[in-house]
């Protein structure tokens, strides 16, 4: 079945339910609603424009000067695998190279030579946002289901059919429709509840079963993780594919049940309250339809983290997941928001590596903590109101200011 064999009034019904760009979901923010693609033929409305980068200096960046620089250099360099031969980032991509292993003063002049300063600022003219954290965590499953190993882990089901809406209209470039067929008719896929009911059909796309629902629950918020076998080996996954419907959050569900504080919802906090109510389970994770399947990662060293958006492998503590419509991937961010629990405050030179689909905002960010245990409950108590930049090649950064 190609587009052009759905009907338009098909596609609109699927995409209020089914439209995404592609990426996992992310915690604590459900993503807008998607708008109905226009039919073929109908005039199509110019995409909204980005809200508008504020030209500053950098005495303006509230303690640049103070973070070490040498990091960020790497995560740079790292992102240069996707944008050196980008003609906007070639210069500074080659030069990164040759400052590796320099002074501090040495490597933020390189910064402050190949790049120029813009403050993100909302639409409404406010210049603060929603920061939040994420990890890669480390759960332990075997590859066949018995005794503790019960909840699965799967792969991309075979009767799941993802359309580029692209092939419509280029306005909807990484706009993707996703459903299954029923008979002739494509229809929306299932939910995650339908899913959960279905086990046997379903049983040969398991990669692996997990010992704890909520840890298969929480490598779906995240996107990726790794898996430890019995035998002490351990596997990487990430994200392959999503069954397009829109993510829902169950620390909200838990508010309005009246289960939980607004304040008390963090991955510990839903994770001791499923505990503690295994009989509401389910109910808890009916609450999300959204849905994702995995695939085995390979080639990644163990020092690395998982490939995000731009396609390169995350750095602990200078990756960050933006809105791509505001904050291009590859570029720099300098974030300045309170650390986990509004402890501290983390200031420091970020790449803008990964996307999300919660992530939607100009100033909005999602952390990378790292992975295991311990980054996770960084990445759990991570939730305030911060700031963002964006640093932008020089030859790129003419005429954005305002955009």
């Amino acid at each position: 079945m190609t587009m052009r064999q759905i009907p338009c009034y098909l596609l609109c019904a699927l995409a209020l339910a089914a439209c995404t760009t592609g990426g996992p979901p992310a915690p604590q923010e459900a993503p807008r609603p998607a708008q109905c693609p226009p039919c073929p033929g109908a005039q199509v409305q110019p995409p909204t424009a980005a809200p508008p980068l504020r030209r500053v200096s950098w005495d303006d960046l509230p303690g640049w000067g103070e973070d070490d620089p040498a990091p960020a250099l790497e995560a740079f360099i790292a992102s240069c695998r996707a944008l050196a031969r980008k003609p906007d980032w070639t210069a500074a991509c080659t030069e990164a190279e040759l400052h590796r292993g320099g002074p501090r003063t040495e490597l933020a002049q390189f910064f402050m030579t190949r790049f120029e300063p813009f403050q993100v600022v909302n639409p409404d003219a406010s210049t603060e946002g929603l920061i939040t954290g994420y990890y890669e965590p480390l759960l332990r499953a075997d590859r066949k289901a018995g005794g503790a190993y019960r909840y699965p882990i799967y792969g991309v089901p075979d009767d799941l059919i993802v359309v580029d809406l692209a092939e419509v209209h280029p306005e909807l470039k990484s706009m993707r429709l996703r459903g299954r067929l029923q008979g002739r008719r494509l229809v929306p896929y299932f939910t995650r509840a339908e899913i959960a009911a279905q086990p046997d059909k379903y049983a040969q796309s398991a990669l692996f079963w997990a010992e704890d629902a909520m840890d298969v629950v929480f490598l779906q918020v995240q996107g990726s993780g790794r898996v430890e076998l019995p035998d002490g080996s351990r596997v990487r996954v990430g994200y392959a594919d999503q069954n397009g419907m829109p993510y829902a959050s169950i620390g909200r569900w838990l508010i309005d049940q009246g289960e939980m504080r607004a304040d008390a919802v963090s991955m510990q906090g839903i994770r001791e309250w499923a505990r503690a109510n295994p009989n509401r389970l389910p109910d808890l994770l009916k609450a999300d339809p959204s849905f994702v399947f995995f695939r085995v990662l390979s080639g990644l060293r163990d020092d690395e983290g998982p490939p995000g958006a731009l396609g390169v492998p995350l750095t602990a503590g200078r990756s960050v997941a933006v809105d791509a419509r505001t904050i291009p991937l590859g570029a720099m961010v300098w974030l300045d928001a309170p650390g986990p629990g509004n402890e501290g405050r983390l200031r420091r030179l970020m790449a803008a590596q990964d996307t999300g689909g919660a992530i939607r905002g100009a100033v909005r960010a999602d952390y990378y903590w790292g992975t295991g245990a311990a980054a996770g409950a960084q990445a759990g108590r991570m939730k305030s109101r911060g700031r963002l930049w964006v640093l932008l090649p020089v030859g790129r950064a003419q005429g954005q200011e305002g955009k």
